[in-house]
């Protein structure tokens, strides 16, 4: 059974069983994505797991808001469970482990976004360095690779989520923050072409020259006109992910960006999910944050089965109609965990 609790000990059932109590924070913390407007204070920590059968089963509110319409302002809780998703976006942020960003002082739209929506309590990077975790999200495998080297020496013939889209007549972008040119296959800092898995796989070239593109002015134009894609791969650059750059620094981009999204048609359409997620954490244990934001995911949700980037893939080929590629076959789907 999946293990889902309250992200804050309120009374709560599983996702799967029953609707969460939203937490109350006071005043109108949670109405607005704009962290200006939140209070300075944060959990110290996140709470510890609360396995389903230990949660409340008593009458509570149910989660699932009046409004009918998601936004930034309130983003889940407020689907019909009888919307598909069509949309997946991803955004990809750099070498924390959880104990940095959930419970920091550092991260209040974070914390903020993970109290709206839903955090995964166990979720952990595949491996270190960064690039093979990036494989392993869109391949299914890490393909051998243990460094960061660029695609010259890295070449992946096999094939990925982009091609399984390309394949299906579905629809992907890869929107790289600093990126110069499309789908550019050497560094130039800040833009790292380690973070951009779509530039290593080989056959994937000439849709990667289409549709892995700067982010700068395509990801707002795909936004404001309701042309994201069924699959967004976004990557700020090595600052603004964190990896040059201090979480501060990065929950300020994700509380520039997340609620543009949030805000956008398609979002606003209740067919859209958005996994905010790190490439990898530190040491062994290589646990990271990972944040749902989707119109279906009752607010306060906290997954605590033990999940990972095949997870993260196998959900996202499986709410996109894709079959799983490699490791992602056996591994437990984010989708399923988050009642998607």
């Amino acid at each position: 059974m999946l293990g889902a609790a309250c992200l804050l000990p309120v009374a709560c059932s599983s996702h799967s069983t029953k609707n969460v109590t939203p937490p109350s924070f006071g005043s109108s913390s949670l109405s607005t994505a704009v962290p200006t407007s939140m209070p300075s204070a944060v959990p110290t920590s996140m709470p510890s797991a609360v396995s389903p059968s230990a949660a409340s089963s008593g009458s509570s509110p149910a989660a699932t808001s009046t409004v009918t319409q998601p936004d930034a302002a309130r983003p889940c809780g407020v689907a019909s469970s009888d919307v598909q998703i069509t949309h997946v976006v991803w955004v990809w942020m750099e070498n924390k482990p959880l104990s940095a960003v959930m419970g920091s002082a550092s991260a209040p739209y974070e914390n903020a976004l993970a109290r709206q929506c839903g955090g995964a309590a166990n979720y952990h990077g595949i491996t270190h360095p960064s690039l093979p975790n990036y494989l392993a999200a869109t391949g299914g495998s890490t393909f051998g690779v243990t460094d960061d080297g660029g695609p010259s020496a890295h070449p992946i013939a096999s094939g990925s989520i982009f091609s399984q889209l390309d394949n299906a007549g579905k629809s992907w972008r890869g929107y790289m923050e600093s990126m110069s040119q499309n789908c550019a296959t050497s560094a130039s800092r800040p833009y790292a072409v380690k973070h951009n898995p779509a530039a290593y796989y080989t056959a994937l070239r000439a849709s990667c020259e289409r549709n892995d593109v700067p982010l700068e002015g395509n990801l707002q134009h795909d936004v404001d006109t309701g042309a994201l894609p069924s699959f967004s791969f976004i990557t700020p650059n090595l600052c603004n992910d964190t990896h040059d750059c201090p979480v501060s620094t990065g929950d300020r981009w994700l509380a520039e960006w997340i609620p543009r999204i949030l805000n956008g048609s398609n979002y606003r359409s209740g067919d859209t999910v958005v996994v905010l997620t790190w490439d990898e954490g530190t040491g062994s244990n290589n646990q990271i944050p990972t944040v749902v934001v989707a119109p279906k995911v009752k607010p306060g949700t906290r997954v605590t089965d033990r999940l990972d980037h095949y997870g993260l893939l196998r959900g996202t080929e499986e709410l996109l109609g894709l079959p799983p590629l490699g490791e992602a076959a056996t591994a437990t789907s984010f989708a399923t965990a988050f009642g998607l």
